[in-house]
């Protein structure tokens, strides 16, 4: 067997986002939401799993599936492999819209049912070490919890180290799917939960055809991109902050009358660089050497 990368928004979707399969959704919400007794999710429908963005900008991937019970609660579940700028948020914005646009005027408030998010993360958030996190709003003083119908529940993948040995909880098992999926060559004996199960069958590539298959690398190569992008204006950002202090050096280093030599030593820069930045400075409106 060889086993997709579970994070590639095309797999994500043909594992949860089927409208005709739900059996994998609701396992894993049930599981990550740990909901027990009657709060458990029976049936879901899969609503607009190939939806444009919802806010200028968005990639259409962002929301990779979102889904309504058979008591009405929805269900937001993203898969986010990038920290982005806002994206704490955004996470909250587009929730408590999708809350928010169940109904259509304000005698109808009652009609209201929760709305849960649900955010896979291969990156950190939150400074707990622990993998999954529920945020839930709580009186500041008693912790009443009273407002119940907007929560949020994070896995952050980076943090879950949990080796297969290890796996005890169903989440655990999720999780591990999720993360280290392509590394795997078989189903692991331990997996007996049917969604589970059916996940690991839709996540072979030998049950993909290749428009799915051109599909999926086509998504990996529009990650990668995006990836790359985010790094680049990273490293922009750290080169600019370099280039401020060294063209503050090279200011107190011209007000001393030194050579460009030896100021190409002090910062560890080459001769036309530092010739460069001095342009840039006697080009400032205020440059004044005394």
């Amino acid at each position: 067997m060889k086993f997709v990368d579970v994070k590639n928004d095309v797999a994500f979707r043909k594992i949860f986002g089927n409208e005709k399969k739900t059996i994998s959704i609701i396992s894993f919400l049930n599981a990550a939401l740990q909901l027990e007794g009657d709060q458990r999710i029976k049936e879901v429908t899969i609503i607009s799993p190939m939806q444009v963005p919802r806010i200028v900008g968005e990639k259409a991937s962002i929301i990779d599936v979102r889904a309504k019970d058979e008591k009405g609660r929805q269900f937001v579940v993203e898969m986010q492999v990038a920290d982005v700028d806002g994206f704490d948020k955004r996470v909250q914005y587009y929730t408590c819209r999708d809350y928010s646009m169940q109904i259509k005027k304000g005698t109808d408030y009652p009609l209201l049912k929760p709305t849960h998010f649900v955010g896979i993360l291969d990156f950190n958030i939150f400074e707990s070490p622990h993998y999954l996190a529920h945020h839930i709003i709580v009186n500041g003083e008693t912790y009443e919890h009273k407002l119940k119908d907007i929560q949020f529940t994070f896995i952050e993948l980076k943090k879950f180290n949990v080796k297969l040995s290890e796996l005890k909880t169903l989440l655990e098992k999720w999780v591990y799917f999720i993360k280290n999926a392509e590394d795997l060559e078989v189903i692991p004996e331990h997996v007996n939960d049917e969604g589970l199960k059916e996940a690991y069958k839709d996540a072979d590539l030998h049950n993909w055809n290749t428009e799915e298959w051109i599909d999926y690398d086509n998504a990996s190569i529009a990650e990668q991109d995006a990836i790359g992008k985010i790094t680049i204006a990273e490293k922009k950002g750290e080169k600019k902050g370099e280039r401020k202090k060294e063209k503050s050096v090279i200011k107190q280093c011209l007000k001393e009358n030194m050579s460009i030599e030896m100021m190409s030593r002090i910062v560890n820069l080459a001769i036309d660089e530092v010739e460069e930045i001095i342009e840039m400075i006697k080009n400032e409106k205020n440059y004044i050497i005394v």
